[in-house]
């Protein structure tokens, strides 16, 4: 039979190709449309282009990436909810609306009038060079190239165009403004009487049958369970378990200190002002030759006179964003400039005018104007720096080695962590853990994946060793439940404390509100009783005076036509508190005054204006979002 096979062998490679081709294609190309479907699949669409689910993706990494640079601490999980990633794809519905609407309107500038207007822009001025160019390393850390940056400002001031003509025409006016914010400020001279719970609390004494029974009520079941937890070991292998057992010589860290020595220098910086003529290589012999002439002529004034390098700049340099100031280019490092202009700043001495220098943006003067930094730190300066560092970079290199004996060992010997942490010198931990991370935990305690590894089916029967988890980056962390206690309702005897204070906090809640109410019904029989109030003071939503929102806006919209009057809230804590209502006060000037309040009111009209105008335009571009809004947001627009 062998003898056959060998023989024909050619003749069974074609036979298994019929076989094996058709399946691939049919099962291969199965997967491939399945898994690009998930990606390709449409949740939005406007003026009938398709919005995928993969740019909707991207949509949401950018938005959390923008709102990191901006603000490093904030918390992570806020950035992946529901309505983080609702906002993110109107987001990219309002814009393409905006588009579509530029594209149809022929709003969309040309390249050369968006590189005028980029020039011209003040609020842009950060991204310009002074030498003329674009900051690449402002728009590199964007990740973004001049080019593709260009292009988007080309969109976007199409997008401006489309929605100015609306936002700028909305006039609020000055009586209006006036009017709105008399409302919102209003203030109102107020006298309150206060009915807390503690008064209420320190007079009750529920008996032990009165506990039981509240206890006892299935509405309160879930106030008193114990959530469900685990009580682990765990181990822990990261570069800072690895790096007190590096060992080095001083001549490591002497080699460390050589090998990198421009790491402890101050790098060099220099001070220049130039005057530009300007000419690109582009242009024409005659009229690059003119701009030189020039330059050499402004040269030779200068070089006369060296003090008058500042007014000649001022006066002659086409470089806009400097010549006002002399021609002051501020210190630069090296390569923050092109590469001819660097090379002659970096050739020349304190003082030294250079002779003309021919760059793409024509030709330059420059007057060198200042120097510092160049200098070295000696190795004993940073001695404490260079062994973290060798320490830190010896740790990872182990770390690779020992990540691989780090999963093997609690893997194969799943009973206990002891065999690993012996072998690795790492020391075993012990926590009680829920399965969510609970407030205020750090490190592998605040890892989902660790959790999850905790509470899995296997690690709660077995109550062997989870496996290997990456819980950050270069760490690897194990667990071993030693107890698991399941949620459960705790005997009274255990909680009762607890039981006490809930029963206290309801019983007194009523009677604060029961008496509160009988107060107001009373001083609202005889508005003239003011026994108990507490002396005048003056509210508003400026000025809430202890006042909880609910009650502020309560005491604010009664009706006070009539005054005296008389409103009665609840407090969050269960207290009540009874408001007499003497008298109306305009809003405080100090707040706001008129010409701001004007200003906030027309900003605040002209973005109505705008979202007003934006919805019509959604609904002529037949703009729809085909997800379903999360529970707590708004619909959809």
């Amino acid at each position: 039979m062998f003898d056959f096979v060998r023989q024909h062998n050619r003749l069974f490679q074609f036979i298994l190709l019929l076989l094996i081709l058709p399946s691939f294609a049919f099962v291969g190309m199965e997967g491939y449309t399945s898994m690009m479907g998930g990606a390709n699949a449409g949740v939005a669409s406007v003026n009938g282009r398709k919005i995928t689910q993969g740019e909707w993706d991207m949509a949401v990494r950018e938005q959390s990436d923008r709102v990191r640079r901006q603000n490093p601490t904030v918390d992570a999980k806020l950035l992946d909810t529901p309505e983080a990633k609702r906002q993110a794809l109107e987001g990219m519905v309002n814009e393409r609306t905006l588009q579509a609407a530029a594209l149809h309107q022929h709003f969309t500038p040309s390249a050369e009038v968006t590189k005028a207007r980029f020039w011209a822009d003040p609020q842009l001025a950060f991204l310009r060079n002074a030498d003329g160019t674009v900051n690449k390393a402002i728009l590199a850390a964007q990740g973004m190239t001049p080019s593709g940056f260009l292009e988007r400002l080309r969109q976007d001031y199409g997008l401006r165009q489309v929605m100015a003509p609306v936002e700028t025409s909305a006039i609020g006016g000055a009586a209006n403004a006036k009017l709105a914010f008399d409302a919102l400020l209003q203030q109102r001279e107020v006298q309150l009487q206060r009915f807390d719970v503690a008064a209420f609390a320190a007079k009750l004494n529920p008996s032990d049958a009165e506990l039981e029974a509240f206890y006892k009520e299935p509405a309160n079941a879930t106030k008193f369970q114990l959530p469900e937890s685990a009580q682990i070991q765990y181990l822990v292998l990261d570069i800072e378990a690895l790096k007190k057992d590096v060992s080095f010589t001083e001549d490591d860290l002497r080699k460390y200190y050589d090998e990198n020595a421009s790491r402890y220098g101050v790098p060099e910086e220099r001070r220049a002002s130039h005057i530009l003529i300007k000419a690109e290589r582009s242009a024409a012999a005659d009229e690059r030759a003119k701009a030189k002439a020039k330059a050499e002529a402004l040269l030779a004034e200068v070089r006369k006179n060296p003090a008058s390098f500042a007014d000649v700049a001022k006066k002659n340099s086409q470089d806009e964003g400097s010549a006002v100031n002399g021609g002051d280019l501020d210190f630069f490092g090296r390569g923050a400039m092109v590469k001819e202009f660097d090379a002659a700043v970096y050739a020349m001495k304190q003082g030294e005018i250079s002779n003309v220098v021919e760059t793409d943006f024509g030709f330059h003067i420059i007057q060198l104007t200042g120097a510092r930094g160049g200098d070295k730190k000696s190795f004993n300066d940073v001695r404490g720096e260079v062994e973290a560092e060798v320490r830190k970079q010896l740790a990872q290199r182990k770390y690779t080695e020992a990540a691989e004996q780090f999963g093997n060992l609690v893997y194969e010997q799943s009973d206990s962590l002891q065999p690993a942490a012996d072998k690795l010198k790492l020391q075993i931990q012990t926590a009680t853990v829920a399965r969510q991370p609970q407030p205020g935990a750090v490190g592998p305690l605040a890892s989902a994946k660790v959790l999850d590894a905790v509470f899995g089916a296997e690690a709660l029967r077995n109550k062997r060793n989870t496996e290997a988890v990456e819980a950050g980056p270069s760490q690897l962390v194990s667990a071993r439940v030693v107890q698991h206690n399941p949620a459960r309702v705790p005997p009274l005897a255990d909680v009762k404390d607890k039981v006490r204070a809930q029963l206290l906090q309801k019983l007194a809640s009523a009677e604060a509100k029961k008496a509160g109410e009988a107060r107001l019904a009373a001083l609202k029989a005889n508005p003239a009783d003011t026994a108990g109030l507490e002396a005048a003071t003056t509210v508003s939503r400026a000025k809430p005076m202890n006042l909880s929102r609910a009650q502020l806006e309560a005491v604010l919209g009664a009706d006070a036509s009539k005054l005296p009057a008389a409103v009665g809230v609840a407090a969050d804590d269960g207290s009540y508190v009874v408001v007499r209502i003497n008298q109306l006060q305009p809003r405080d000037a100090s707040v706001i005054d008129d010409k701001r309040a004007a200003q906030q009111y027309a900003a605040a009209w002209a973005r109505a204006e705008g979202q007003a105008y934006l919805s019509v335009l959604k609904s002529q571009y037949k703009a729809v979002i085909k997800v379903a809004a999360p529970a707590s947001s708004a619909s959809a627009p």
